[in-house]
């Protein structure tokens, strides 16, 4: 008898659990930085409770269409880049872009539609602009029914990411947001960069702690040089006119997946050249600067960390709108001239602290933001915050978790 009880007890029970909410993110393997927001968007999505499905948009496209696409963009930065200065600048018109906009949603609607179609999802970001292209195209359609919100990766706004059928846009700074609206973006709002909560101001204990990790002299002036994970741009050059404007300061290089320029450093002199390291944060707390050229994700963890940022030799396109950008915004000083190099250096290295706090990227909550937008606010208070990891012991320089 009590079996016949208890039996309807748990069908009942089963039919009355909720099914959570699906978020669907779009992203791609281009360089690390649209990968390294979708994946922290994600982890803080689920903390509040939501099923989430990430997609690259290169995987969406037809065959070896991917490889092609990010090959052709890797070979222009590496062999040409004055060919993606042309690209870059001739796509910055509305026709052209309606033109990529068709291109791609031929290529890859149907794949598109497949991935956002269940009944459950809530939620769907991009943040690649080319999968904004097409979500907006299928939006317009009504192939897609969700509301459709592109996270805005990149400091400046581009043609590239408007689509003017995309529902909201979320930027992290008034300037990107004022550009997004420039170009036709709509519900644009500013957020908080969606950085690794691993990437913490840091503290003399922090800075003391990372540089006996990495086996740094404590009392060094350090200067932590970037070009994305490929390792992009005038590096070397970088390296030299760094050594000439402030012979006390060394310089850490990470290459990314560049091997040939690691090796290229080490073979002129270069101690401390890097390739795909492992951990990017304690990093970013045993330098006293950070020198980049792209504008990417690196900047925003380098605030997070509370590393002031110099631009300086900007690879062409997006790397020189981005500099313009940041530097409006007074996140990071625009270097153009090597004869402007040591003082810009000097002023981050001595009047860091206070320049990295004037750079602060405040905002509204990303996840809230898109929580509410899609009526499940009440989740937001189920995020469960990630505790800073501690930089402790040293470690292996060989491969790296997030270069970007």
């Amino acid at each position: 008898m009590g079996r016949l009880i208890r039996l309807p007890m748990q069908r009942r029970s089963a039919t009355q659990l909720p099914t959570p909410p699906r978020a669907v993110i779009v992203s791609a393997s281009v360089g690390a930085g649209h990968d390294a927001v979708a994946e922290e968007l994600a982890a803080r999505l689920e903390e509040a409770g939501v099923v989430v499905d990430r997609h690259d948009f290169l995987d969406l496209l037809p065959g070896p269409a991917g490889r092609v696409l990010v090959g052709s963009y890797h070979k222009m930065l590496e062999r040409a880049p004055w060919t993606w200065k042309l690209l870059y600048g001739g796509m910055d018109n509305e026709r052209m872009m309606s033109m990529q906009a068709s291109l791609f949603t031929a290529l890859a609607g149907r794949r598109m539609r497949a991935v956002v179609s269940a009944d459950d999802t809530r939620i769907v970001v991009s943040t690649y602009p080319l999968a904004s292209q097409v979500l907006g195209r299928l939006r317009r359609r009504g192939q897609v029914r969700t509301p459709v919100h592109t996270y805005l990766t990149d400091f400046s706004v581009h043609r590239l990411w408007a689509s003017p059928d995309v529902d909201a846009h979320l930027a992290v700074n008034p300037v990107p947001a004022a550009q997004a609206r420039e170009v036709g973006c709509s519900g644009v709002s500013v957020v908080a960069p969606l950085v690794d909560r691993r990437f913490t101001p840091v503290t003399p204990r922090a800075r003391y702690a990372a540089r006996a990790r990495w086996s740094l002299p404590q009392e060094a002036r350090l200067a932590l040089l970037v070009g994305g994970s490929w390792g992009a741009g005038e590096i070397e050059r970088t390296v030299a006119d760094i050594e000439a404007a402030d012979p006390g300061i060394t310089c850490l290089v990470v290459c990314g997946r560049n091997e040939s320029l690691r090796e290229r450093l080490l073979a002129a002199g270069v101690r401390h050249a890097y390739g795909w390291v492992s951990d990017m944060p304690s990093l970013m707390h045993a330098a006293d600067v950070l020198v980049q050229n792209a504008g990417g994700m690196t900047v925003q963890e380098a605030v997070a960390s509370g590393l002031p940022v110099v631009t300086y030799r900007s690879i062409p396109g997006h790397g020189l709108t981005n500099a313009a950008a940041l530097d409006e915004a007074g996140v990071a000083r625009w270097v153009k001239q090597p004869g402007e190099l040591a003082e810009a250096l000097a002023d981050a290295v001595y009047g860091g602290s206070t320049r990295a706090r004037a750079a602060a990227l405040p905002g509204a909550d990303a996840v809230r933001t898109l929580l509410d937008s899609a009526g499940l606010g009440h989740l937001a208070t189920h995020q469960v915050p990630v505790p800073a990891v501690a930089v402790a012991g040293p470690v292996p320089v060989v491969e790296m978790e997030s270069v970007r």
